[in-house]
């Protein structure tokens, strides 16, 4: 019986026409040894999926569970089939398919000195189960939270979310900054919130209690970055 990883990798062989490990390595921009670790966890990183549709136009749940269509950009589809693959593609939004195209905004957004709005810089075909209406989808564009979370990684925050949990990462609005992404604690004896990068390099800032309810926009859900 395949694995969950080898029948990933069997439709990613028949969609993209590659055969061997290094062509599928140069495919996705990564080292042959980051596939055989994949392979070992049996488990296909996230951003496979993002940089098959951002090159192929793959749909994401095909590739992850076998739901057509099989791509979501028809442009490339035809690219893809002109080069070997021989399977039809319907057009997006022709059947169930399990992938949502969701807006990206920008970290700075659509701001002033009161409040953050996201703007529309850009889309992504993600997983449904990784959308709702309460989700905004940013495109980072800083390094404080490396290494947890790169410069260029797509970050769902849940809106709802807005109920601060020590230790957990949100979307905070700060004045002159726009979104920043933090590692937020809660300081009771000061009564105020730490904000925390991941990036050494970045010192601490600190927000006081009564700015929480303005400040915070929503918990970090998910995150799709390359390795």
């Amino acid at each position: 019986m395949q694995s969950k990883f080898d029948e990933i990798l069997d439709r990613i062989k028949r969609s993209t026409g590659v055969r061997t490990q290094v062509e599928l390595a140069a495919i996705l921009g990564i080292r042959q040894s980051s596939i055989s670790d994949a392979k070992r966890r049996d488990s296909v990183p996230a951003d496979w999926y993002l940089k098959l549709f951002r090159s192929h136009g793959l749909n994401p749940d095909w590739l992850a569970e076998g739901v057509e269509p099989m791509f979501l950009k028809p442009g490339l589809a035809e690219a893809a089939r002109t080069s070997g693959v021989a399977e039809a593609s319907p057009a997006y939004g022709r059947s169930s398919s399990r992938a949502k195209v969701v807006n990206v905004s920008s970290m700075t957004g659509e701001s002033d000195d009161s409040a953050w709005k996201p703007d529309v810089s850009g889309q992504l075909a993600v997983p449904e189960t990784m959308v709702k209406p309460a989700i905004v989808v940013v495109h980072v564009d800083g390094s404080a939270m490396e290494p947890a979370i790169r410069r260029g990684a797509y970050v769902g925050i849940d809106t709802d979310q807005k109920r601060v949990l020590s230790g957990e990462i949100y979307g905070l609005f700060l004045p002159h900054e726009g979104l920043v992404l933090k590692r937020v604690f809660v300081d009771v004896d000061q009564a105020r919130l730490v904000l925390r990068s991941e990036n050494p390099s970045h010192p601490e800032q600190f927000l006081a209690a009564e700015k929480r309810e303005e400040a915070v926009v929503g918990r970090a859900v998910w995150i799709m970055q390359s390795l």
